[in-house]
């Protein structure tokens, strides 16, 4: 069989499928979308991060306190950045525990993404006005809008797909948002040096407004689907505690195990986003050339896994199962820091940036997500977005001060320790592929919830 003719089979397999599965069209749109608007926007939230400018990334009150104090800021931003999300973290994990305990999905779902868009348009004046400070704010609104709503989302689809479905499905859905994260930072790349920052808030608002189309169309099939597996309706409060997603954690092994996988993921990926944000420090001083920068790195990765998603995603789930969707990403990335620590050259530092990233969105992410169609719906909403945001932000802040405190030593220091954290990935997917091979049946059916 010739390339052409298999491209040209596998695009005839995804037409069938939207012609067995209604809800896949809204899916894969509803994906796009969302992935789209965020991604026109992380390329703003890294040059902030990056920037030399205090006075743009920090509101005029805190300079002046950590000044009178002999402390500079520009020595400490990412440090700082990421601790204010953590505690951010803490202080809305609650209340998205409130918001989906006490209020069915029709309600919470339009709510969170309809805060999302309000938060855009105050954004859009804060830049267009030259608001000091703003750089922050951006930075931490954007770090909890990429965890809640993709969070929201998976969450959301484990309801549309049961198990079956999603292995064959969730690689085309996977690919949606891969093509709308590469059209994100495509048009930030040649709008933003037209239209500057403030404007491209309101291109990201556009798309959120049709990520609220799209999960209203498919609220439909959601509740058929449930109706058909006589479980309990998405359509009626969960109940239970707003710290019921921690303490499910905490009591099950299987989610105790995806949080060690979480939280040593985005160990390797931190360690690596502050040796890359040092570079761009020293190379690209203009917010918006290193916001061109950031979308060019973003482009990078969203190819090579729209690549990985079509060519192998599918096939991989589908043949094989979670497991070596779950190892592969692992071994990739021991190599990629084995590498760095002995030759951490910058070109390198952002070609394992590209690989590491894209294994996680390509292969990881999709192998994690077809485990939560199998548990009951508290464990989607709850326990999973307590492991996608106060897990995911703890990693961040200890390996952010984790890096601070290696680099002292040199690059290679640094990607020794990464080289440690990546097994440590590795050992949190063993452990996930065992617990997950005992889940009973009655349980990959049940709706039960527990508190």
């Amino acid at each position: 069989m010739t390339e052409a003719t298999a491209t040209t089979g596998r695009f005839g397999r995804f037409r069938n499928a939207l012609g067995e599965s209604p809800p896949l069209l809204w899916s894969f749109l509803y994906f796009f979308c969302l992935l789209s608007g965020y991604y026109v926007l992380r390329p703003v939230r890294e040059a902030m991060g990056a920037s030399n400018d205090v006075a743009t990334v920090f509101p005029p009150a805190m300079i002046e306190f950590f000044t009178a104090r002999g402390i500079s800021l520009k020595d400490l931003t990412l440090q700082i950045l990421f601790t204010c999300t953590f505690l951010i973290m803490l202080v809305l994990q609650p209340v998205y525990g409130w918001l989906v305990s006490r209020y069915p999905r029709r309600i919470f779902l339009p709510v969170v993404y309809g805060f999302f868009i309000v938060t855009l348009l105050g954004f859009y004046v804060m830049f267009d006005s030259g608001v000091p400070g703003r750089g922050m704010a951006f930075f931490l609104w954007i770090t909890v809008f990429n965890l809640f709503a993709v969070a929201v989302f998976w969450s959301f689809m484990a309801d549309v797909y049961d198990n079956v479905e999603a292995r064959r499905y969730y690689g085309y859905i996977g690919a949606a948002g891969t093509i709308g994260a590469i059209v994100g930072p495509m048009l930030t790349r040649a709008l933003v040096e037209r239209i500057g920052i403030a404007n491209l808030m309101l291109v990201s608002a556009g798309f959120l407004l049709m990520c609220i189309v799209c999960l209203l169309r498919l609220r439909a099939h959601a509740v058929q689907r449930e109706a058909q597996r006589k479980i309990t309706s998405g359509e009626v409060p969960m109940g239970g505690t707003v710290w019921a997603g921690l303490k499910l954690v905490v009591k099950e092994p299987l989610l105790r195990w995806m949080a060690v996988l979480t939280l040593f993921g985005v160990g390797v990926g931190t360690l690596l986003y502050n040796e890359q944000a040092a570079i761009v420090r020293q190379f690209y001083p203009d917010p918006e050339l290193a916001t061109a920068y950031y979308a060019n790195i973003d482009l990078a990765v969203n190819a090579l896994t729209l690549f990985v998603q079509i060519f192998v995603t599918r096939a991989l789930l589908s043949r094989f199962g979670i497991g070596p969707a779950l190892l592969i990403p692992g071994g990739a990335i021991i190599l990629g820091y084995a590498a760095l620590a002995a030759s951490p050259l910058p070109l390198l530092v952002a070609v394992v940036q590209v690989v590491t990233r894209a294994s996680e969105f390509s292969l990881a992410k999709p192998a994690r997500e077809t485990i939560y169609t199998r548990v009951p719906r508290e464990w989607r909403y709850k326990a999973g977005a307590a492991i996608d945001t106060v897990i995911y932000r703890g990693g961040d802040l200890t390996f952010v001060w984790v890096h601070k405190f290696l680099a002292a030593f040199g690059s290679q220091a640094v990607f020794g320790a990464g080289l440690l954290v990546a097994c440590g990935m590795t050992m949190g997917a063993f452990g996930v592929l065992r617990e997950a091979k005992k889940l009973p049946e009655a349980r990959a059916r049940g709706d039960g919830a527990s508190d």
